[in-house]
């Protein structure tokens, strides 16, 4: 079963505060609408992209704010859930659902969702209309998985553009940067140094050099095959290596996968290099940041003052 979004939680979530006929906490609510749900253990374990809480929890919060924004639900002390004196007149056993569109006939989630400043802006509304499924988070998170996927695109293009003896600095910098190789220095000579057939470094895995890596890599534009990584995987074996790494701005096989698995070759393709070189700040600058604020709840705590 599909986890629900917060908009399909909505209903189901005053029926348990008009239950429960008292103020309760949130996630005492949402601990109740888990309950019965036909959620499996697995699915109400989900975490959302920060691993801060689950999707469940996090779409139940999300639907409690767009009801407290449309005056439904009353917060009489923080965290603290009952249903307002508007809500007592919807007989909610009637009602099929209640979504965002349900909500827009009250003012106060219509001035919510539309500010007065953005009801001109033809091209929000329709982004706002398009996300209406989506909390603000999810919206956030498929946005910058867009934004992500183009960059990556950029950069391999720009990588595959360059000289050869780009991608071996790169990779270079790359492994330095993830904290392998020593100094830069050590790892600059390891790379592109060896003259064994199939290995193209040998790099550190620690800055006391206890152990070895072995790199091949190859700035290709086709695929990488079995043979390829069979040929890497009998360079290895000739120099008793344990430990091995192939980077390319391709891709690999089914059969190139599959045989470096059974030998402990880690795959570096073009889509894992973007993203480390990503997330390393390899070739790339922040442009702009968001912040998402929640309330420091420790700073309210009256023990604290």
């Amino acid at each position: 079963m599909a986890l629900p979004n917060h908009q399909e939680l909505m209903l189901p979530l005053l029926k348990v505060l008009k239950k429960q006929n008292q103020p309760i906490q949130i996630s005492q609510a949402g601990k109740l609408l888990a309950e019965q749900s036909s959620l499996t253990a697995e699915e109400l374990s989900k975490m959302i992209p920060s691993g801060k809480r689950t999707v469940f929890y996090d779409r139940v919060g999300w639907a409690k704010t767009y009801l407290v924004k449309a005056g439904l639900i009353h917060q009489p002390d923080w965290g603290l859930c009952e249903l307002s004196e508007e809500a007592k007149k919807l007989n909610l056993e009637l009602l099929n659902k209640i979504d965002n569109d349900f909500l827009m006939q009250y003012e106060s989630f219509r001035n919510f969702k539309m500010p007065p400043n953005i009801k001109s802006d033809k091209q929000i509304i329709s982004t706002l209309e398009k996300s209406d499924l989506e909390t603000p988070e999810e919206s956030l998170q498929r946005i910058n998985e867009i934004l992500l996927s183009s960059l990556k695109d950029d950069l391999l293009n720009l990588v595959k553009a360059k000289h050869p003896s780009f991608f071996e600095r790169l990779v270079v910098d790359l492994l330095v940067a993830m904290g392998y190789g020593g100094s830069h220095q050590d790892a600059a000579q390891a790379i592109g140094k060896t003259s064994d057939g199939g290995i193209d470094g040998i790099i550190s895995e620690d800055r006391l050099g206890l152990d070895k890596i072995y790199i091949q890599a190859k700035r290709w534009e086709n695929t990488v095959g079995r043979p390829d990584i069979q040929q890497f995987k009998g360079a290895l074996a000739d120099q008793v290596a344990k430990k091995g790494v192939f980077i390319t701005t391709s891709s690999f096989s089914k059969e190139a996968i599959e045989s470096a698995k059974k030998s402990g070759i880690v795959l570096i393709d073009g889509e894992k290099l973007t993203s480390l070189m990503i997330e390393f700040g390899l070739g790339v600058q922040v442009e702009r940041s968001f912040y998402i604020y929640k309330i420091d709840q420790d700073r309210f705590d009256e023990d604290n003052f």
